[in-house]
């Protein structure tokens, strides 16, 4: 009854979101969050920093994610000083490497790529448990099953890119390509399932001119694919099947990336088959080696345990700290500008 609840809860919580999102996020007002002040420009004019409702979907995402894999790994009875470490050095690889992969593939400065850091994590986390194993493991007398932290691990990572998903939308990146474009087939299929993007600062809009258009809405597929991977993914795992808990998360979210780049519009590097897609095929074949060499131990669930973790003082202070990185690190516009003008109002005050 506990799992039902537990992962009920979160599946309802995502189709609400997906849903939101899917309506309302194409618009324009859903790109600038807000605008600050940064430099005097005189004349009670300023040039403005903008704020971004990307960065907010994304914080959302990443601090979700954070969540769900503290909960699934103290219930397997990981200390929160170990998930902690681990999460922490996960992101201070993976969000650096979002940037590092996409200006080297699609060469240019102010983007970024899930994808790049999806694979550049799947490559470093197992050496990461290795030594947090031989450092932290040793002194508090614990050790890591490799394969078990990574079903948690990829479960996590399907829930956030899911939920991440929807900072695509308000951004306007990651967009699938124009109906007119499609078969006849895919316009039947998507004549009523589409997304149609407004606003001259979306990314959609400056980068192939398709505002105004009919467009596969490859996020919210994206979303809700690997929104139900990670759901199968938590029940698998909160029943012992590690292993085929990261198979199957991993298999679906990767799989699909290969098959997905097909359907989209925004520019993905000079191949025919991206380096994108070359990444999710090597890194779901390194998985499966993990796999094999690190058979998952039989180890006991207590769903209640983890979430009872969730409230330790430090935790909660954690997971807030995680949310403003990511905000601060997603957030801050750096392909749209904005002057702002402040002045009094006029107003005439009168009195009895």
């Amino acid at each position: 009854m506990e799992q039902l609840l537990f992962i009920g809860g979160i599946a309802v919580f995502i189709i609400v979101a997906l849903l939101w999102g899917f309506r309302h996020l194409p618009g324009e007002k859903w790109q600038i969050l807000a605008t600050m002040p940064r430099e005097n420009q005189g004349n009670g004019h300023w040039h403005g920093l903008n704020l971004t409702y990307y960065g907010l979907l994304s914080a959302n995402a990443y601090t979700f994610a954070v969540v769900i894999f503290f909960v699934l790994g103290a219930s397997v009875n990981i200390p929160p000083l170990v998930l902690c470490v681990l999460v922490t050095t996960l992101l201070m690889v993976c969000m650096p490497a979002a940037k590092v992969v996409a200006r080297i593939v699609e060469k240019k400065q102010d983007t970024l790529t899930v994808g790049g850091a999806v694979f550049v994590g799947t490559l470093t986390a197992p050496f990461l448990i290795w030594l947090i194993n031989e450092t932290l493991g040793e002194s508090l007398g614990f050790q890591m099953n490799v394969t078990v932290v990574l079903s948690a691990i990829c479960i996590a990572y399907a829930f956030g890119e899911g939920l991440g998903r929807l900072a695509c939308v308000s951004f306007g990146c990651c967009y699938g390509k124009p109906l007119h474009q499609c078969s006849p087939w895919m316009q039947k299929c998507f004549g009523h399932f589409h997304f149609i993007f407004s606003g001259k600062t979306k990314k959609i809009a400056y980068a192939s001119d398709l505002e105004g258009e009919k467009v596969i809405p490859i996020q919210i597929i994206t979303a809700s694919l690997y929104s139900i991977a990670a759901l199968l993914g938590t029940w698998l795992f909160l029943n012992g099947f590690f292993a085929l808990a990261l198979v199957e998360t991993l298999l679906v979210t990767q799989v699909w990336r290969i098959v997905s780049e097909f359907f989209r519009a925004d520019f993905r590097g000079d191949f025919k088959i991206t380096p994108y897609q070359l990444m999710a095929a090597g890194g779901s074949l390194y998985s499966m080696g993990i796999v094999i060499l690190f058979p998952a131990t039989q180890t006991l669930t207590q769903l209640g345990l983890g979430i009872s973790h969730l409230w330790n003082p430090w935790m909660i202070l954690g997971v807030q700290l995680i949310w403003i990185s990511a905000f601060l690190f997603t957030g801050k516009s750096s392909v749209t500008d904005s002057n702002i003008s402040f002045h009094v109002v006029n107003c005439s005050l009168s009195s009895d």
